[in-house]
């Protein structure tokens, strides 16, 4: 129609046809606009997700778009996520039948806890002809919470029931000896070890009887949380204190599926809560409330006033996972008074973190001269790492350095090994 417009002031016969075409063009978009706004509702369109959102994990969001027009519609859906993400290219094209529902899966992860905020669902649906559009809003101002990665204390649950959990890294533990708690004396099966025959039983039936024992309960596991600035150091997109987060909620599901207590106390300079450990039903809905609204506190961390702490209010002898990181020797010795009278009371297990930056830097061959004097920067660094581990060995302090990505696996494996061992 343009190009007949400009032909026609040279040859005026064309404006005629220009004139008829732009009649159809108007005629054809009144057309669209009547079947897209006649109906008064004619698409139908909803958001649907748990109520509360796993940090640090993929979390589906279904959207539910339902057609009640009376002809096929092409659409586009343009999501309003939460601010949290920085995301503003949602958008979905698709294409529903007349009279059906299509649904829209997409994943979310967030990485920080708290509350987040999502905009509208807005659909904008095209008319028959293509000429005009229409939007709909639907699912302003929905609210959900973020809590610490229960998905992932599900995950080691289903696969413990299926006996999978080779697959997330979890070792098989050959127990030492025997535990410490005898259950009950039963009959005698091929397999059983010899040792535990009682032969005072056995003369007593006329048969073989042996005594049976089981894993010792209701010991207690303490999860303790540095607050402090060292973790707030990020990796993948979470803080160091997110990832001990996780693996606490995942560490107390597992001591209480063994019937263990599994008890929680975070700290920074100051300590921030305390909760007794417990082998109720409802202390892991306790675990994860406290831990929902723990954030860290750029302070200098206060071991001092955490041994004061535990000394008063754990009274029995206890396994504590002590949640931190030292980047350097020194920093690690100046804590090490505190943390070595922990160990005559406690079974302390320090757990601290790699920096995997480090190791991607160290395992790059040097171009220059700058890369090597970083290089040897890095490789001091990682040498201090390992001397930790080694200062903490020499003074009874059991000791975990760990990438963060597998902190909750390396963190189930010692438990279990302590388990394994008796050593609590």
């Amino acid at each position: 129609m343009v190009g007949l417009f400009v032909l026609s002031f040279f040859f005026p016969a064309f404006l005629f046809l220009v004139k008829v075409l732009l009649g159809v063009l108007v005629l054809c978009v009144l057309l669209d606009l009547v079947a897209l706004f006649q109906p008064r509702q004619g698409i139908m369109a909803s958001r649907s997700m748990q109520e509360k959102l796993s940090n640090g994990s993929e979390n589906p969001v279904y959207l539910y778009v339902e057609n009640h027009y009376a002809f096929p519609v092409r659409l586009e859906v343009l999501e309003e996520l939460p601010f949290q993400f920085q995301k503003r290219d949602a958008s979905f094209a698709v294409q529903v039948p007349r009279g059906e529902t299509h649904v829209i899966e997409y994943q979310l992860r967030p990485v920080r806890r708290g509350v987040y905020s999502f905009g509208a669902t807005n659909v904008l649906v095209n008319g028959p002809l293509q000429l005009a559009r229409r939007r709909y809003r639907f699912g302003q101002g929905q609210e959900v919470a973020v809590y610490p990665s229960f998905i992932q204390m599900r995950q080691y649950e289903l696969l413990a029931a299926s006996q999978h959990l080779s697959a997330m890294g979890i070792k098989k533990m050959r127990k030492v000896g025997h535990s410490a708690e005898f259950e009950q004396i039963r009959s005698y099966v091929p397999g059983d070890d010899p040792r535990t025959v009682n032969w005072k039983a056995s003369a007593r039936k006329a048969e073989l009887m042996v005594n049976h024992y089981q894993d010792e309960k209701a010991q207690q596991v303490y999860c303790l949380i540095d607050k402090g600035r060292v973790m707030e150091m990020p990796f993948a997109g979470l803080s160091l204190l997110d990832y001990a987060i996780n693996a606490t909620l995942v560490l107390s599901n597992v001591a209480l599926r063994k019937e263990d207590k599994a008890g929680l106390i975070t700290f920074s300079d100051q300590i921030s809560s305390v909760l007794p450990a417990e082998r109720r039903t409802s202390q892991l809905q306790k675990i994860l409330e406290v831990l929902y609204h723990q954030t860290t506190k750029f302070q200098e961390t206060d071991f001092q006033r955490l041994y004061v702490t535990v000394r008063s209010k754990i009274k029995q002898r206890s396994l504590l996972l002590l949640f931190t990181n030292f980047e350097t020797l020194n920093g690690a010795q100046r804590q090490l008074p505190y943390l070595r009278k922990l160990a005559r009371h406690h079974l302390v297990l320090v757990v601290f973190f790699e920096n995997t930056e480090t190791n991607d830097l160290l395992a790059k061959p040097a171009q220059d001269l700058e890369e090597i004097y970083l290089k040897a920067m890095a490789e001091k660094f990682a040498y201090e790492k390992r001397q930790i581990v080694k200062e903490f060995t020499a003074h009874g302090i059991h000791s975990i350095l760990t990438p963060p990505d597998q902190l909750t696996v390396n963190a189930i494996n010692k438990y279990l090994e302590f388990k394994a061992r008796g050593l609590l």
